[in-house]
């Protein structure tokens, strides 16, 4: 059975009201992932790390933030090679590499973190 929980409002007025995920599935497509980034919020990516057994911390975010600027400067969610190079550039090396990527995204970071930062799925994930 699902959880009941509300989210407060987004900067764009969309409040989540999830019961079974619904209100949450609804703002997605069919691979969970945000319809419209506009949507995109804390609190949204907060309810999408929790459908992924992911608890943020500030290493997270920090990671969602390099997705987010990545997407803004290139148009595009990166591959996780590119992910990992775009966070050794802007964040350091110690981050900046695939090992840490997968213990804050396990799977695949860069499908796993673009969802919960709000962008689209990245053009070679399955």
């Amino acid at each position: 059975m699902g959880r009941v929980g509300v989210y407060p409002p987004s900067q764009h007025g969309v409040v989540l009201s999830v019961k079974s995920n619904s209100g949450l599935r609804s703002l997605c497509d069919d691979n969970g992932f945000l319809l419209d980034r506009a949507d995109w919020s804390p609190e949204i990516a907060a309810a999408l790390a929790e459908e992924e057994g992911i608890a943020l911390t500030d290493a997270h975010w920090r990671i969602l933030d390099c997705l987010r600027s990545f997407h803004s400067e290139f148009g595009d969610s990166p591959a996780n090679r590119a992910l990992v190079n775009y966070v050794k550039a802007h964040i350091g090396v110690e981050q900046g590499n695939s090992l840490y990527l997968m213990g804050l995204f396990p799977g695949s970071p860069a499908r796993v973190g673009s969802r919960i930062a709000g962008l689209p799925k990245p053009k070679n994930c399955l």
